[in-house]
């Protein structure tokens, strides 16, 4: 693909991004709530939701910069941090739920977008364009997934979670069994499990500085990188949200948030979503296996379970740390069996919806690597039989569930088995496009001379 269509895509991308993000912002307004680009603006100067979040952004804008340049960035950072809290005590400001660190991380991110127009030119100030850039999609990724979520708890007060969990019969009402396997666990096992479910954007930009660690050097970006996944996925993701709106097993079946404030260091604030359950039954006793309703529920729970977007997370960082060194390898299956068992466990997701959300990432992946190989026609083939799957699923959960529920030995391994070809699809396909290296010849045995 030549320069001047790529140049054309990433503008045209910039301006889809930012009329999205504008939209947001005008949705949330209309409900009395600030905005995506509100809540960023916000954290140059207020204590930030995330300080984590944002140092893990600069550290991504940080892998266009020199060793040099990086120390002075974060020692720039850090000052600046120390600077809030010494204003913050003296002024005795609370941090209002916040973080009391990150904002100086913001201000490095902002000061490179600032160096790149005012001191550097050509090709370095496109590097350094798109390093500050990829940062504050991270961020405001996270600031539109939180708007997102508030969308959804108000457009759609119905949710599916009677038709989910009644398809979840075929696979053995995973969510039940894990369930009870953590709460047995105590504070220990959850909060572990917790820690590792709420830091999955901090081990996916891990992942992707091992990903991006010679671009310094190089003086460029590689063709196909973890970010970019992420991104997409965060993008595309929450529309099905909207299509398939379900709270969750712990919110539809259980005491909601409740059920894990004794034990929880990080409990979340959360209204009490029972009175809206079918009952208390999440995770000792299994739903009914009758004909699902959609049922009503409240106005604040986020309908974010279809399909498990931490599922695709988990699984794209698992994908992308396959050709890492082994410490890296063995921390993406850490991080994506972690991730299962927490989506699971606590309640947040049903078994369907991790079927769902590795399709929807093999199936994004295929789509990104069949655009850089300049739309290579085997990547189509399995991007859209990916798709055809992933909407295979979504229709058998809505309209089959019964079915499904009366003939688990039948149904159960059909999901297994339409998620497995869409993995396999996707080792074949990519195992085709690696570089073959030929074996070295071996030099032919000549005949000894007596």
């Amino acid at each position: 693909m030549g320069s001047r269509p790529r140049t054309a895509l990433w503008i045209a991308a910039g301006a889809v991004t930012l009329g999205f993000l504008a939209a947001l912002e005008f949705a949330a307004r209309h409900y009395g709530l600030p905005g995506p680009i509100t809540n960023q603006v916000r954290e140059v100067a207020y204590a930030p939701k995330s300080g984590g979040l944002l140092y893990a952004a600069m550290a991504l804008m940080m892998v266009v910069l020199t060793w040099r340049e990086r120390l002075v960035a974060v020692g720039a950072a850090i000052g600046i941090d120390v600077a809030f809290l010494v204003v913050r005590w003296a002024l005795d400001a609370e941090t209002n739920g916040g973080h009391p660190f990150g904002n100086g991380a913001l201000w490095v991110i902002l000061g490179g977008a600032v160096v790149a127009v005012t001191r550097r030119t050509g090709r370095e100030r496109v590097l350094l364009l798109k390093g500050v850039g990829l940062a504050l999609l991270l961020v405001a990724g996270r600031k539109t997934g939180d708007t997102w979520l508030l969308i959804t708890s108000k457009t759609r007060p119905a949710v599916l979670d009677q038709y989910v969990a009644t398809a979840d019969h075929a696979l053995g009402d995973p969510s039940w069994l894990v369930g009870r396997i953590v709460t047995a666990t105590g504070p220990v096992g959850f909060n572990f499990l917790d820690f590792v479910y709420g830091n999955l954007a901090v081990a996916a930009v891990v992942a992707a500085l091992y990903q991006l660690r010679h671009v310094a050097v190089e003086r460029r970006f590689p063709r196909h990188h973890l970010v970019r996944t992420f991104l997409v996925i965060g993008l595309v993701g929450p529309a099905f949200y909207m299509i398939f709106p379900v709270v969750g097993p712990i919110f539809a079946y259980g005491t909601g948030a409740e059920h894990w404030a004794a034990v929880s260091l990080w409990a979340p604030d959360m209204p009490p979503s029972e009175p809206w359950a079918v009952g208390d039954l999440w995770p000792q006793t299994l739903p009914p296996a009758g004909t699902p309703h959609p049922m009503p529920f409240d106005g604040i729970t986020p309908r974010n379970c279809m399909p498990s977007l931490h599922t695709a997370w988990a699984t794209a960082i698992f994908v992308h740390s396959r050709k890492g060194p082994r410490v890296l390898r063995f921390a993406g299956t850490f991080w994506l069996i972690a991730t299962l068992a927490a989506t699971l466990g606590f309640g947040y997701h049903y078994g369907a919806d991790l079927l769902a959300g590795v399709v929807f990432t093999l199936t994004i992946e295929a789509a990104l690597r069949s655009y850089d190989r300049g739309w290579d026609r085997s990547g189509i083939r399995l991007a859209a039989y990916g798709a055809t799957v992933f909407t295979a699923l979504l229709l058998s959960y809505r309209f089959l569930p019964l079915t499904m529920a009366e003939h688990p030995w039948m149904a159960g391994p059909l999901l297994v088995l339409a998620t497995v070809s869409v993995i396999h699809g996707y080792v074949w396909t990519t195992a085709r496009w690696e570089p073959r290296t030929a074996p070295a010849r071996q030099p032919e045995p000549q005949p000894e001379l007596i």
